[in-house]
């Protein structure tokens, strides 16, 4: 049996949570997979070149502010300039793909915005790399309907892990419903080895979190966050770590708290995937 090994992001130690929040969920997010049987692999950029697998100093140096962040439009550039950065959804999927890694645990992709042509290079990813990525869903800050059409126009397999009803983030439910589901890892694995031979993309399998929050009130606070940013200025690669902090002051710290749960319980599921895929292959 080959090894089960995890592919984890570094945007969480870069830009997801405030330090020194994410220097601790990035160290328990390794450890999730590991008490699960699974090996554990942080994908970096550190001075200028590609880690897979972070020893602490580093997961430290990244959490301690000043690294870029890093999707695949500025991948080569960074490195080429010897720069340390961390890897969002889209960069971490080629990159894992590109080690041989099948399986990617991650908070939430990227997708359509509100504002006209803002759409994340995770959905692009997704389409084109045969990764099986678990997630709880867009991001909330995200138009969820928008998002979940792009996903079926570029024919990424979207999976609800127990659930018929896309996740919306730190919401484990949302109005929209998802085209098929699986109830066990064993069934997730065979999906996506069905993909594989399909020569399909990636397969995103969204798993709610256990104890969120109400859909509509999270809707409320990125209403809120949405109006403050504009008010403010902000856009392009600032704006989603700018609607997330405000959405956790909003919440009194409870986004953030959600947050840590959901990147823990999809690591464990993605460890128990990665243990199945190893097994069948």
């Amino acid at each position: 049996m080959r090894e089960a090994r995890v592919a984890l992001e570094s945007a969480v130690l870069t830009h997801g949570l405030p330090y020194p929040l994410n220097l601790e969920v990035a160290l328990a997010l390794e450890e999730a997979v590991r008490e699960e049987g699974a090996i554990p692999k942080t994908i970096a950029l550190v001075r200028g070149e590609v880690r897979v697998g972070l020893p602490r100093e580093e997961m430290e140096a990244l959490a301690a502010g000043g690294a870029e962040k890093a999707s695949l439009w500025n991948l080569a550039a960074l490195l080429a300039q010897g720069k340390s950065a961390g890897t969002t959804v889209a960069a971490t999927v080629h990159l894992a793909h590109l080690h041989g890694i099948p399986v990617f645990a991650t908070g939430g992709i990227g997708g359509v915005h509100p504002e006209p042509y803002d759409e994340s290079a995770d959905l692009w990813a997704l389409a084109r790399t045969p990764v099986l990525v678990v997630s709880s869903g867009p991001k909330a800050i995200l138009d969820l309907k928008a998002t979940l059409e792009r996903l079926e126009t570029l024919g990424v397999s979207l999976v609800g892990y127990r659930t018929d009803r896309l996740p919306a983030f730190f919401s484990p439910d949302s109005p929209f419903p998802v085209p098929a589901r699986v109830d066990t890892p064993l069934e997730a694995a065979r999906v996506y080895r069905r993909a594989r031979a399909l020569g399909l993309g990636g397969v995103l399998l969204v798993n709610p979190v256990s104890q969120g929050l109400p859909y509509e009130q999270v809707a409320l606070w990125v209403e809120e966050a949405g109006r403050m940013a504009a008010r403010e200025g902000v856009f392009g690669k600032a704006l989603t770590p700018y609607l997330l902090r405000k959405l956790s002051e909003l919440s009194s710290g409870e986004t953030d708290r959600v947050n840590r749960r959901l990147l823990l319980e999809n690591a464990r599921l993605a460890a128990q995937v990665a243990l199945v895929l190893a097994g069948l292959e």
